[in-house]
């Protein structure tokens, strides 16, 4: 083991044994956790719109005054008057000052969210919740250094479908609302549509809800697992804890370390299950969500699962067995509940036929990201008269990672003495976004060049590159920059990896130059023609035989795990997005179908806002339309569910509909197995 230098102990921890209070180059009056109480949302709760006349938000308004919730008003800028019978102010304060809401709902497209965001800090609104997707990061990184000097604002999402207390009828979102029931269990989960299988499997069961946080599928969430699990803990409508995780980040082992935490210190204690989707996400790519792929150092699907196991959590392979598991375990509390059994001969059957996958460290250009070739990564530093030797190679490389920290919410170096970023010889430090760059005299600057033992010739040179990584960072928006460099005799970079967050150019315009270094024509064309129309499609590798059809990023990679686990041979991921039309659907079927290992196709739509009646008519058109011959296995729940199956029984199509995830399981790996 290499000598390490005399630092500060947070900084000089490996990634494995750092603790959540890390190294840190400011000092604040203001504490964020104080504004935790805020999530706590009910009857009492008024809530404000942002946004408020859209289309959107004016249905989403209807529909929540009809359920119960006490919104005050809306905002658009610069305009007062009335819409909806209630009252339009021309700004968050006015709003603020006359309305006094506890909550602001903000219903304003990605590009206008973190304006949205700050006004409502600003005015010192309690709870603002966010539900907007492709929010620039880099928008989000600046919010976030505002939401730490102050203790007034707490942050839900960006990127999520909201809060709900079913008990106090209060919605803050747009989840929909014929799944959810008053009861006893608490749920808080990165997926919008995994939490709501979750929780229509907790009405079925009869136990209901108590109040659902949503974490958000981006790559910085204002509220985490943590942040749910202690709001669960002290809430008396809350008898028991789900926590639906995925690929991505850490928050789930921070999770599993304060459930380990919160059983060893209490008596009878609250059952806890968990699940994590994408234990079979191929490494290096995004899997729908913005947030939803695996950084270096970061734990993956399976790590996740194993320390929530070990922590305490029952857990699932899949949603619907939430409901019948949580009311085992709610029966035999205070009799051992964690041994329970809930997938069947035990609790970790679905472990057992998990492929184990080594992580890559090539990805290629998809929507949500953009990876560079590195010999464009590599000009952007000679642009920085940064030297480069892309030739030379040397087993005393060291590397250096310039990317964003998903639990201190800041930007990050990741340092490596070693031949690349093994998670025990690589220091971890965060830094403050807000500031003047990263120079010589910058503070996580002498933290690397000490943890890496440079010499002392080497540190300026250092400096600089660490200075220029910095520039690419903020002004091309990336969210990964990764190089391998010597400082032994002279120093130069020989290899760079940049990737970049394409929100900003999705929902803003912005960054036009990095996205013209995209080249489709290199990338898989059944991607490319799929993110055409707003699909995120990625390819398996392997013998897969049944194509996959999902609404929502985190049922389509809980599709594949489970399926998986049954026994089949998932061919691709394929998230239609928020809303899966007619047009969607056959655009989805088109392109599994081009795919000749394709012997049967599993369609497992959940529908919310838009129904199942009217997803099942999408279907069949789509169908018929392109005239199908594969058999099609379709599992529709949600709102109108008993109708939509009705419809594709009575098609007369070779679709097969069912209700339970297990029979429609088995049933499309039959229909794939046939020669």
């Amino acid at each position: 083991m290499p000598r390490i230098h005399p630092l500060p102990a947070p900084a000089r921890l490996s990634l494995l044994q750092q603790p959540r209070h890390r190294f840190s180059t400011t000092c604040r009056r203001y504490n964020y956790a104080d504004t935790l109480p805020n999530l706590k949302i009910g009857a009492h709760t008024r809530v404000l719109f942002q946004g408020f006349t859209g289309r959107q938000a004016t249905a989403n308004v209807q529909e929540s005054l009809a359920w119960g919730t006490k919104i005050v008003g809306g905002v658009k800028p610069g305009v007062e008057g009335e819409h909806l019978g209630l009252p339009v102010f021309p700004s968050v304060r006015v709003a603020h000052e006359k309305a006094k809401p506890d909550a602001s709902a903000i219903y304003v497209p990605g590009n206008q969210t973190a304006k949205a965001i700050e006004e409502a800090i600003e005015a010192e609104i309690p709870l603002v919740v966010a539900v907007a997707e492709h929010v620039p990061i880099h928008d989000i990184l600046r919010i976030h250094s505002m939401l730490k000097s102050q203790s007034k604002t707490r942050l839900v999402g960006a990127n999520c479908p909201g809060i709900i207390s079913a008990v106090g009828r209060c919605r803050i979102g747009f989840q929909p609302l014929p799944c959810f029931s008053p009861g006893t269990i608490g749920i808080v989960a990165k997926s919008g549509t995994l939490s709501y299988e979750t929780v229509a499997s907790t009405t079925r069961a009869g136990l209901g809800q108590s109040l659902c946080i949503s974490m958000g599928g981006d790559v910085l969430a204002g509220t985490n697992f943590v942040d749910g699990l202690r709001i669960f803990e002290e809430d008396p409508d809350t008898e028991g804890i789900i926590l639906v995780g995925e690929i991505g980040g850490t928050a789930e082992m921070d999770a599993a370390e304060w459930i380990a935490d919160y059983r060893r210190r209490t008596a009878n204690p609250k059952p806890i299950m968990a699940l994590v989707g994408g234990l079979h996400a191929p490494p290096g790519r995004v899997m729908g969500h913005a947030g939803a792929w695996t950084a270096p150092g970061e734990p993956d699907a399976k790590v996740k699962y194993e320390a929530l196991e070990r922590a305490g959590a029952v857990m699932v392979n899949h949603p619907e067995k939430f409901g019948q598991g949580m009311k085992t375990l709610l029966g035999s509390r205070g009799r051992g509940w964690g041994a329970t059994t809930i997938n069947g001969a035990s609790q970790r059957r679905g472990l057992h036929t998990v492929r184990r996958v080594v992580p890559g460290r090539t990805a290629k250009a998809q929507t949500r990201s953009l990876y560079v070739k590195p010999f464009q990564a590599l000009d952007m530093l000679r642009e920085r008269s940064i030297p480069v030797n892309e030739t030379a190679t040397s087993d005393t490389d060291f590397f250096l990672s310039l990317t964003v920290d998903r639990t201190a919410l800041s930007p990050c170096i990741l340092a490596s003495a070693s031949a690349g970023f093994e998670p025990a010889q690589t220091g971890r430090f965060p830094f403050a976004y807000e500031g003047t760059g990263l120079s010589s005299a910058h503070p996580v600057v002498e933290a690397v060049a000490s943890h890496l033992q440079l010499p002392a010739a080497a540190r300026e040179s250092v400096a600089g590159l660490l200075q220029g990584l910095w520039q690419i960072f903020t002004e091309k928006e990336a969210y990964l920059l990764e190089v391998r460099a010597n400082a032994t005799e002279t120093f130069e970079v020989r290899g760079a990896r940049f990737g970049f967050d394409d929100a900003a150019f999705r929902s803003s315009g912005r960054q036009q130059e990095v996205q013209r270094l995209r080249n489709p024509a290199e990338e898989v064309a059944e991607e490319v023609e799929a993110e055409k129309d707003g699909i995120v499609y990625v390819r398996l590798e392997g013998e897969g035989s049944i194509g996959t059809l999902v609404n929502g990023a985190g049922l389509a990679m809980n599709t594949v795990d489970a399926l998986t686990i049954h026994g089949g041979h998932c061919a691709n991921f394929l998230d239609t997005g928020g809303k899966a039309t007619s047009e969607t659907i056959k655009s989805s079927f088109r392109i599994i179908t081009s795919d000749r290992r394709v012997k049967a196709i599993f369609v497992n739509i959940f529908g919310g806002l838009t129904r199942c009646d009217m997803i099942a008519e999408g279907i069949i058109l789509a169908f018929r339309d392109l005239a199908m011959s594969v058999p099609v296995v379709v599992r529709l729940r949600g709102t109108n569910e008993e109708s939509g199956q009705r419809m594709i029984a009575e098609s007369g199509l070779p679709l097969e509909a069912f209700d339970s995830f297990e029979a429609a399981a088995k049933r499309v790996i039959e229909l794939a197995g046939r020669d």
